[in-house]
This record gives structure tokens, C-alpha cells and sequence, in this order.
């Protein structure tokens, strides 16, 4: 039985990993998102975690939801607006942004740069809630989180 070794360096080149795909963020039409692609950098049955690499190009944006899992996101490239709760917050490289369990929250790119994130989650996690008529109404109520979500 040949067993092949991975490399254990997997180089960067313009926010792109080698041997690693380019995907995308989720499946068209399950939830509303706007121009932003997914790689897969890192998982590990043992330690039960995925680290993953998302790009938001100019202007577009990740789903509004909340789910069990806890997230941990580290900008790596450009600036924007990351919702958490009922706060509109302004992000940039090297931010790092803590997403507690259930909470609602979603990443948009400014107008001019992409925004680049890593993301470290559990690998088995649960699927995320996409908000109702009447969660969207509740957090409309707080006039900043209003105009992100028009945004």
C-alpha cells in the first residue's frame, strides 16, 4: 500500500493557495450573498476545525445569519463593515472578529478593494438560520443596522 505525503507548504500567490480550489461561497440560489468565493486551507479530522479563506469583491457582501457555531475571522486584505448583533462595525486588515453563537451577523467589502477574511470553524458544524420578515424588522429598528442591510 503506497501511502502519498502531502507537502506541508502551500504557497501564496495573490490570495490564491496552491493545490488548493477556488470555490463557491455556497450553492446558488440558498441564500441571498453577493460575489464572494471560498478556499478550504486547512482541515483536520483530529482537531475537529476547518480554516477557511473567503473573498468579497468590491462592494459585495456574505450572508445575514446566525447559527450554534462560534466563528473567529481575521482580515487579511482590504477594508469594510462586518454586522454583529444590533453593531455596524468597520474592519480592516489585521482586525480579528469574534462571532458568538446565534448571533446575527454578516461581512460587506467597502466600495474599492476586495475583502479578504480567514475563518476558523468547526469542521461538523450546524447549518445556518437565514433571518425571517420579522427578525430583519427587529434589527431595522437600530437606524445603523438599517442602512448596512439597504447597504
Amino acid at each position: 500500500m503506497s501511502m502519498e505525503k502531502k507537502n506541508p507548504i502551500r504557497r501564496f500567490q495573490s490570495f490564491r493557495w496552491e493545490d488548493t480550489d477556488l470555490l463557491a461561497y455556497k450553492e446558488e440560489g440558498s441564500a441571498p450573498f453577493k460575489a464572494i468565493t471560498r478556499q478550504t486551507l486547512f482541515r483536520d479530522p483530529a482537531l475537529k476545525c476547518e480554516l477557511r479563506y473567503f473573498e468579497v469583491a468590491p462592494g459585495g457582501y456574505s450572508t445575514l445569519e446566525r447559527h450554534e457555531h462560534t466563528h473567529a475571522v481575521l482580515i487579511l486584505r482590504g477594508k469594510g463593515e462586518v454586522l454583529i448583533g444590533e453593531e455596524v462595525t468597520k474592519i480592516e486588515t489585521n482586525d480579528l472578529v469574534s462571532v458568538e453563537p446565534w448571533t446575527w451577523h454578516q461581512f460587506r467589502a467597502g466600495p474599492d478593494s476586495p475583502l479578504g477574511f480567514l475563518c476558523m470553524v468547526n469542521a461538523e458544524r450546524d447549518k445556518p438560520s437565514l433571518p425571517s420578515e420579522e427578525d430583519r424588522k427587529a434589527l431595522a429598528c437600530n437606524p445603523k443596522v438599517a442602512a448596512f442591510l439597504k447597504g
